[in-house]
């Protein structure tokens, strides 16, 4: 008979005297086997072996939980939360969320003990906490403890073990956590809610001084107040995120600014100013393989000719919208641009068909059919009405 691996590792903590470490071990486990138990047969935890079957596991435990009871005795809150925080990483590293969540939750109750360190432990234990409750998608109680992390970093000099300040790291994160809340809010057409958010995501790139997070707020910004019928101040934001593009070089940037900017004024009825735009994203797009967005710049810009009657300009980009469909090998997108195309070219047909109609001489009658006998795409030019007539 040999004892198993969890009744070796409960007795050695017992008799090395760690009896709070066993009986934080032991409930692990027990809370970790029920939690399988309730995701079935089909749960992705169900194919894990039992924890107390897995002996690397269990002596990472035993071995960082007792060198955190031995610091408690002690009153070293920091030793305790160095292990505790080790035992987080590790089991995150292995992928193991609800160990690794389990543990950081550890980390925030001892670091709220600590006070010799001017709360740094406490904000960095909001910040784990919130990059948890992120990957849960509980993104209201994630910005709660981005917030948290942000206050306690103000004037403080921390920095992580790349040297960069934990308070432009807050701002960053609150900037993320702010951008996927919008994201939420624009998708419930809450449009003055999710710009007041972006406001404030805005503001927080800007204060942690990253240009690049900085322009993408405006980005979104702008997109938000165009959704929400303020064309204007969308493109007081738009013009901020082009600015930031060209001075950071960024190409990618610069074309999704004037695509965006185009909406802007299309929708203020500047139809020349939007076309210039469009036309300039085309140029970028090309110079970077932006193909994906080439296709709907071009149908954009086939929208805006055939509405205006300039069937064809309209023809000529719904035929490179086509054409970059077709290099994409996107049966969708082929069928749409195929409809497009069709559409402009009856439009410019029917310009030819209208003014022989309306001269309706026998000459006209007579071009007309015998385009309808051919069937052909083209149309010589019109007689005029006071011409020969048309003989059968």
């Amino acid at each position: 008979y040999r004892n198993s691996l969890k009744h070796n590792v409960c007795i050695e903590m017992l008799r090395r005297g760690y009896h709070k470490s066993f009986s934080e071990l032991f409930t692990v486990i027990q809370k970790w086997n029920a939690l399988r138990d309730a995701g079935g047969p089909g749960s992705a935890i169900w194919h894990d072996k039992p924890l107390e079957t897995q002996q690397d596991k269990l002596d990472q435990l035993q071995h960082f939980l007792t060198r955190a009871e031995a610091a408690q005795r002690a009153g070293y809150y920091e030793e305790v939360y160095e292990n505790q925080l080790a035992l987080a990483q590790y089991f995150q590293n292995l992928g193991d969320r609800w160990l690794s969540n389990h543990f950081f939750k550890c980390c925030f109750q001892t670091a709220t003990k600590i006070k010799t360190d001017g709360r740094r432990k406490e904000a960095e234990a909001h910040e784990h906490l919130g990059l948890v409750e992120e990957e849960n998608s509980q993104l209201e109680k994630a910005a709660e403890h981005y917030e948290a992390f942000y206050h306690l970093t103000v004037d403080q000099l921390w920095k992580d073990e790349t040297g960069r300040t934990h308070n432009s790291l807050a701002c960053e994160n609150l900037w993320r956590i702010y951008t996927l809340l919008s994201d939420k809010m624009l998708a419930n057409k809450d449009y003055q809610q999710a710009i007041k958010t972006l406001i404030k995501a805005f503001e927080k790139a800007r204060e942690g001084a990253n240009k690049k997070l900085e322009g993408e707020a405006a980005y979104r910004l702008g997109l938000a107040h165009i959704l929400s019928g303020s064309p204007q101040t969308a493109i007081t934001y738009l013009t901020t995120y082009m600015e930031i593009s060209e001075e950071m070089g960024d190409n990618v940037g610069l074309g999704k600014a004037y695509e965006a900017m185009a909406k802007g004024l299309e929708s203020q009825g500047k139809i020349l100013e939007s076309v210039k735009y469009l036309e300039n994203f085309i140029e970028i797009a090309k110079s970077n393989n932006l193909i994906n967005s080439l296709a709907e710049t071009y149908s954009c810009l086939g929208d805006i000719f055939n509405s205006s009657g300039n069937y064809e300009k309209a023809c000529h980009y719904f035929s490179q919208a086509y054409e970059t469909a077709l290099k994409l090998n996107d049966l969708p997108l082929i069928e749409e641009t195929q409809v497009q195309y069709g559409i402009a070219k009856a439009h410019k047909m029917m310009l030819a068909v209208s003014r022989f109609t309306d001269c309706a001489d026998c000459t006209s009658i007579g071009y007309l059919l015998e385009w309808k006998m051919n069937r052909s795409d083209m149309f010589s030019e019109p007689a005029t009405c006071d011409t020969q007539r048309f003989k059968s």
